[in-house]
């Protein structure tokens, strides 16, 4: 099982920007999708964006033209370029890796690392 740490949270103001990155243990080439989910204060867990081994990106609609996910195939890592961010960006955002085209149940997560935006 690959371990994946994520890091780059924080506290910022509403406009800001963070990047997320997500080291994984091993070679996340062995990966197909890739994402980064955020579970806000008293909701569900809900996607952010995801990315495919080939580079194919999907974002929820809240974060299109803010976000950015990319991955370093070389460097074992997952980013995520948050711009112009919102109170409402603020929860705690994990990374997930699955051999599949999706990120299904057999996907290995991150232990979470926390983003607040303040107003």
């Amino acid at each position: 099982q690959v371990q994946l740490v994520e890091s780059g949270g924080g506290l910022v103001q509403a406009g800001g920007s963070l990047r997320l990155s997500c080291a994984a243990s091993g070679n996340i080439f062995s990966f197909n999708a890739m994402g980064w989910y955020r579970r806000a204060p008293g909701k569900e867990r809900e996607l952010v964006a995801t990315i495919t081994r080939g580079g194919n990106t999907n974002y929820a609609n809240s974060v299109k033209g803010r976000f950015t996910i990319t991955r370093d195939n070389a460097k074992n890592t997952l980013y995520l370029q948050m711009n112009g961010l919102k109170p409402e960006d603020t929860g705690v955002y994990y990374c997930a890796a699955s051999r599949y085209r999706v990120i299904d149940g057999t996907a290995d997560w991150g232990q979470g690392t926390q983003v607040t935006v303040s107003s």
